[in-house]
């Protein structure tokens, strides 16, 4: 459940009368993208307001005779899917400068330069994101934005999605406790152990997180590990 500090409230005017509740905003986008949304995780206070703000509730009649129904989850499913869902200039500001961290997380986690072949910093990013003047919509979910701003960005830096392999072989000292978090950080395609103890294992990551990866394997191994980019 959304704290109240976090929350939005959302609108609905109906025969003359006005009906608000509070709501996570990007749940409540969500839910009017057509998402299945919990709604025990939308609302920030289980209640039905005339006036939000100064804590009015409407009288139990203009609910039945506007909603057919007491029932707080469908009164605020309806009022979010019919209403207006309204924000606070700080709260839009906050919402966008949140979304924006998103994106550029994202994207600096799986693109590289396909020209180096290395990944781009965070900052690199953002800097192509202005200069692009990208536009970031609050409505608009961080995973239907991404591709917009790839497309808006590629024609100041050189920038592609990619997934590469790297291959690893650590020795008997270090494998059996690195094995786990190696493991776990992409898609292990394949490993074998050898009969020394060491362990060999290819592993595909986004592109973006291979300095992580060599980061994790030379901290878990002191330094002490073969790594090379298969593709």
């Amino acid at each position: 459940m959304v704290t109240l500090d976090d929350a939005v409230i959302a609108r609905l005017k109906k025969g003359g009368k006005q009906f608000e509740v509070y709501v996570d905003p990007d749940a409540a986008f969500s839910m009017k993208r057509g998402e299945e949304i919990d709604m025990e995780k939308v609302l920030a206070v289980e209640d039905v307001f005339e006036n939000a703000s100064n804590g009015d509730r409407p009288a139990e009649k203009d609910i039945d005779n506007t909603f057919k129904t007491q029932d707080v989850f469908e009164i605020a499913r309806q009022i979010i899917m019919h209403g207006e869902i309204h924000l606070t200039t700080e709260q839009r500001k906050k919402i966008l400068e949140d979304k924006k961290r998103q994106i550029i997380s994202m994207i600096a986690a799986n693109a590289i330069n396909p020209q180096t072949k290395t990944p781009h910093p965070a900052a690199r990013i953002e800097h192509a994101m202005e200069e692009a003047r990208v536009h970031i919509d609050a409505m608009k979910s961080v995973d239907d934005q991404i591709n917009i701003v790839m497309k808006a960005i590629r024609p100041v830096i050189p920038i592609r999605f990619e997934e590469i392999s790297i291959a690893i072989k650590i020795g008997m000292d270090y494998a059996p406790k690195a094995y786990g978090p190696i493991s776990k950080f992409g898609t292990l395609t394949k490993e074998e152990w050898q009969k020394d103890g060491s362990w060999i294992g290819v592993v595909t990551i986004p592109a973006g997180l291979q300095d992580d990866l060599f980061g994790l394997v030379n901290h878990l191994t002191k330094g002490n590990a073969e790594i090379k980019i298969l593709k």
